[in-house]
C-alpha cells in the first residue's frame, strides 16, 4: 500500500490527519464516490471528520490532480481516482460504473464543430451490461458500483479527460 502521507506531500498538500484518512479511501478505491458517500466510508475509520473537511480535502486533491470530479449522471458529481483518459459505461439496470479504455472508441471530427473550441471531453454511455467476464482483460470494463441512494450532489463538475 502506498503512503498516503508522502502522495500528498509530492502534491504540496500538508498530509493532516483528515488528508491522510480521506487519502486512504479515495486514492485505493475502484469507485466512483460522491463526496458524501466519501464522507460515511471516511467516519467509519475517523469518526470525527466533517463533512466539510472532506468537500474541502476532494475539492484539494482535484486541483492538485489526486482525483478528477465528474458528473456521470445528471445532477450527481463523482470522484474518480483514475486521473488517467478514459470513458465511462453505465448499467442502467444495476448502477454499476465501468471505465472503458480511451482507445476502445473513437471521436471523430471533433474540430468540424462551429462555433466552439473543444477543450476536453469523455465519453459517458449508458446501457446494460449483456455480459460479465470471467476476468478483466485488456479493452475490457472495470466494474465500479453508483449507489442511487444517495443525493444528488449540485455541484459543478471538474474538466473531464484531456482531449489529444
Amino acid at each position: 500500500m502506498r503512503d498516503e502521507a508522502e502522495t500528498l506531500r509530492q502534491r504540496g498538500i500538508l498530509p493532516s490527519a483528515q488528508r491522510v484518512a480521506v487519502a486512504q479511501y479515495v486514492l485505493h478505491t475502484d469507485d466512483h464516490p460522491s463526496a458524501d458517500e466519501v464522507w460515511t466510508a471516511v467516519r467509519e475509520r475517523f469518526p470525527m471528520v466533517s463533512r466539510a473537511t472532506v468537500y474541502n480535502t476532494l475539492n484539494l486533491f482535484v486541483e492538485k490532480g489526486l482525483l478528477r470530479q465528474c458528473t456521470l449522471t445528471e445532477g450527481r458529481t463523482v470522484f474518480d481516482s483514475n486521473t488517467g483518459r478514459h470513458h465511462h459505461f453505465i448499467d442502467e439496470e444495476t448502477g454499476e460504473i465501468h471505465d472503458v479504455p480511451w482507445d476502445a472508441l473513437t471521436v471523430s471530427r471533433i474540430d468540424d464543430i462551429a462555433g466552439v473550441e473543444v477543450q476536453s471531453y469523455q465519453v459517458v454511455m449508458r446501457g446494460k451490461r449483456t455480459g460479465r467476464p470471467a476476468t478483466p482483460s485488456p479493452g475490457r470494463f472495470v466494474e465500479h458500483k453508483l449507489d442511487r441512494t444517495q443525493p444528488k450532489s449540485t455541484r459543478k463538475a471538474g474538466q473531464p479527460g484531456e482531449r489529444t
